[in-house]
């Protein structure tokens, strides 16, 4: 390694840590050494001296323990005739930088300071990557739409070069982290002044402005080897390979580089994570800690993004429709406000709805774009509001009319991955805007037709060989068709509605997360949707028949050895060879024997309530505490990580109201508690099946945190109510 690098990170290393010392013994004198501290929604302390120690620091005292530790990590800088290759010192010092910084933040978070707020723009900073932030993105990271993130440290040279940057790595579609300082400036600042759209929804994600910042970043990689890859606490080696292997990440210092920056550089190369910076520094070529280079350099700003993708060995899959506007997932979370639009079309302004149809191959023409209507490019040019009507039009050899419902909910993300473009809803409720932004670079109405062409190919290219779209642009024909539309639509709910798990023969799995989860499998039916309420049964029949090797699988039932408890010889098969051996037996109906694994990125978590003979939901987001006295956060620690735990489980919000939900341990009537929000988003449904199980006002009956959040409060309301499970046979 570098001498002038390994000097230093080892210089920088030792700064933070004595920032990180004063600060602490600042608040133990104030605080006492027995005040508790925990990062916002976290079941994992302080996460980067967790995952790599085992230690649960949650005290001051902790703290100052975890420090001392620290201190053994640090070294002396090099003298002047000493050569020596200093790759232990420089990554022991990065390592102790880490643990210093993610002391030190916590201090701040103490003070108020944290999340930061910019003295200059006053912009609210993110701070501390919360656990549910986390497994939100997970399905992202797991199915490809996310193939990595980046740090972006520093400031570009100017607002128009830190623009371009992050364009470019929006368009790959990967997660960007911003942080630190360059000369006085930052990016964030640059893209505020650009009126770039900052927050998760965008994929460029602001965490303060200074370089130890860059922490947060790394905190919300090595949980992920203990969420998903379920590598135990004190790991080190474990973790760290992980992260390197499975998180695809790399850091892009822009500016100067001074200590702290080499410091906490050096702990990322930890972690595999190169760097790739902008000024004239060492490179460091040669392989081992991360899978190519550790640092290069790059001056070309129009290059910098191509290259760290290269260092890092990412695999960026990018298919760009034929539009004068950037395009990509990234842009999938962008909002136009109504004074920004330049017109919009459907939701309650306008009649509107979107229509996916298979038809033969000769009965229509790829990349044939019909547009009906009186003076519909009049009418589009002078903005405001106009009806609209889009039918996609499919042939292809494979091509199943099981798929029509798959590939028409794509129609919602092919419409907003455009940058200036939005849409809500499908079917008759959807609901598309275009912003001022994208009309003066030239998107017109027929830019709506090429996406549905291009992104139609794109995502199903396996099954579809033709793709014609056509735009209604008239009331009365919009009206007509929309007609003919609801009439599938209804033909194709009621077919789903009849499907249980006894009239097929072929359930599938869903492997998507076991790049992050290698020990989970999930296991989808007709009355079981998957964990993370992304995929039901006929999505993974489509997706199967669209790409034959994917993550999506037939898994042949076999032998039924228990109908009550829902377990199957050839799941059982299954589940042994996916799994590696790790999980040797599933039932799809109980939470109390043989429970299916979770990844982390489940939607609720269901847990038992022994008291009170029952169970309780807790969704996603939900940051207060439930009635066995653990938060979201704790819960989802000790579900996820691809393990079986009797009495968790991790499921998808629409397996509530399924038949075929907790069959084996009393249905619907064990559930005691559920979050008021969860209550209000599947009453309808929740009602209609309360009713077939005898219970019609069972909801009314269940707690939530606005009554109880503790079993003994739980207790009184469910007796005072007469909660069936109160009667009912012991789960035990």
């Amino acid at each position: 390694m570098s001498k002038i690098i390994a000097s230093a990170a080892i210089r920088g290393a030792q700064t933070v840590f004595k920032n990180a010392e004063a600060l602490l013994y600042k608040h133990i004198a104030e605080k006492g050494e027995d005040f508790v501290f925990e990062f916002p929604d976290t079941a994992y302390h302080l996460p980067m001296i967790y995952a790599m120690t085992g230690f649960a620091v949650r005290t001051l005292k902790d703290m100052k323990d975890a420090l001392e530790m620290t201190r053994g990590y640090l070294h002396p800088e090099p003298v002047a005739k000493e050569w020596t290759p200093y790759l232990g010192e420089a990554l022991d010092s990065g390592m102790a930088t880490l643990f210093a910084e993610e002391i030190w933040l916590a201090m701040r978070y103490l003070e108020g300071l944290e999340p930061e707020k910019d003295p200059e723009t006053g912009y609210v900073y993110n701070g501390f990557i919360t656990d549910t932030i986390q497994r939100n993105l997970g399905i992202q990271l797991v199915d490809g739409r996310m193939p990595g993130f980046a740090a972006i440290i520093g400031a570009a040279p100017d607002d128009d070069t830190a623009v371009r940057i992050v364009r470019e790595i929006q368009e790959k579609n990967i997660l960007v982290f911003l942080s630190g300082t360059s000369g006085g400036e930052t990016i964030t600042r640059q893209l505020l002044r650009k009126k770039v759209e900052l927050g998760w929804d965008t994929y460029l994600v602001p965490l303060g402005t200074k370089t130890e910042h860059t922490l947060y970043a790394l905190d919300w990689a090595i949980r992920a080897s203990m969420i998903y890859g379920g590598i135990k606490p004190g790991d080190f080696a474990g973790n760290l390979k992980y992260t390197k292997d499975r998180v695809f990440a790399f850091a892009l210092p822009l500016g100067p580089l001074d200590d702290i920056k080499w410091a906490t550089g050096a702990g990322a190369i930890n972690m595999g994570f190169p760097a790739v910076c902008d000024t004239d520094v060492p490179v460091i070529h040669p392989t081992g800690v991360c899978t190519y280079e550790e640092v290069d350099k790059e001056f070309d700003h129009t290059k910098i993004v191509s290259k760290a993708i290269e260092v890092r060995g990412l695999k960026i899959v990018s298919h760009k429709p034929p539009i004068p506007i950037a395009y990509g997932p990234a842009f999938e979370g962008e909002r136009i406000r109504k004074e920004d639009t330049f017109i919009e079309f459907g939701g309650n302004r306008t009649p509107g709805f979107e229509f996916l149809k298979n038809r033969e191959l000769d009965e229509i023409e790829d990349g044939k774009i019909i547009i009906k209507g009186e003076n519909w490019q009049a009418r589009y040019e002078a903005g405001g509001s106009m009806p609209i009507g889009i039918l996609v039009e499919v042939a292809g050899r494979e091509m199943q009319p099981d798929y029509e419902p798959i590939m028409e909910r794509k129609l919602h993300h092919n419409i907003n991955e455009g940058q200036g473009i939005w849409h809500m809803g499908q079917r008759d409720i959807n609901w598309i805007r275009i912003s001022k932004a994208a009309k003066a670079e030239g998107f017109s109405l027929e830019d709506i037709a090429k996406i549905h062409h291009t992104m139609t190919h794109s995502r199903f290219k396996a099954i579809v060989d033709k793709v014609q779209v056509t735009l209604f642009m008239d009331e009365a024909d919009v009206l007509a068709h929309r007609d003919e539309a609801r009439r599938v639509w209804k033909e194709r709910d009621d077919r789903l509605g009849s499907m249980t798990d006894e009239n097929v023969d072929t359930f599938y799995s869903c492997l998507l997360c076991q790049s992050f989860a290698p020990t989970h499998t999930c296991v989808i039916t007709p009355e079981r949707l998957g964990l993370c309420g992304a995929y039901n049964w006929l999505d993974c029949k489509a997706a199967f028949g669209i790409d034959p090797t994917g993550g999506n699988q037939p898994i042949p039932k076999g032998e039924t050895l228990d109908p009550k408890y829902g377990r199957w010889t050839g799941v059982d098969e299954y589940i042994v060879a996916s799994t590696g051996g790790a999980v040797e037996s599933f039932n799809a109906y109980t939470i109390m024997e043989n429970p299916m694994t979770s990844c982390g990125c489940f939607e609720c978590i269901l847990a038992v309530v022994p008291e009170a003979n029952g169970v309780m939901i807790v969704q996603r987001g939900h940051t207060g505490m439930t009635p066995i006295g653990m938060k979201f956060s704790s819960l989802a620690g000790t579900v996820g990580g691809g393990v079986q735990s009797p009495g968790f489980m991790g499921i998808g919000v629409n397996f509530v109201t399924s038949r075929k939900f907790l069959f084996a341990d009393g249905g619907l009537k064990r559930v005691v508690w559920m979050t008021k929000a969860l209550k209000e988003r599947i009453k309808d449904s929740f009602d209609v099946r309360a009713a077939e199980e005898g219970v019609p006002n069972l909801l009314d009956m269940i707690a939530d945190e606005t009554v109880a959040e503790d079993s003994e409060k739980l207790l009184e309301f469910l007796s005072s109510v007469g909660h069936p499970a109160l009667t009912m046979d012991s789960m035990f």
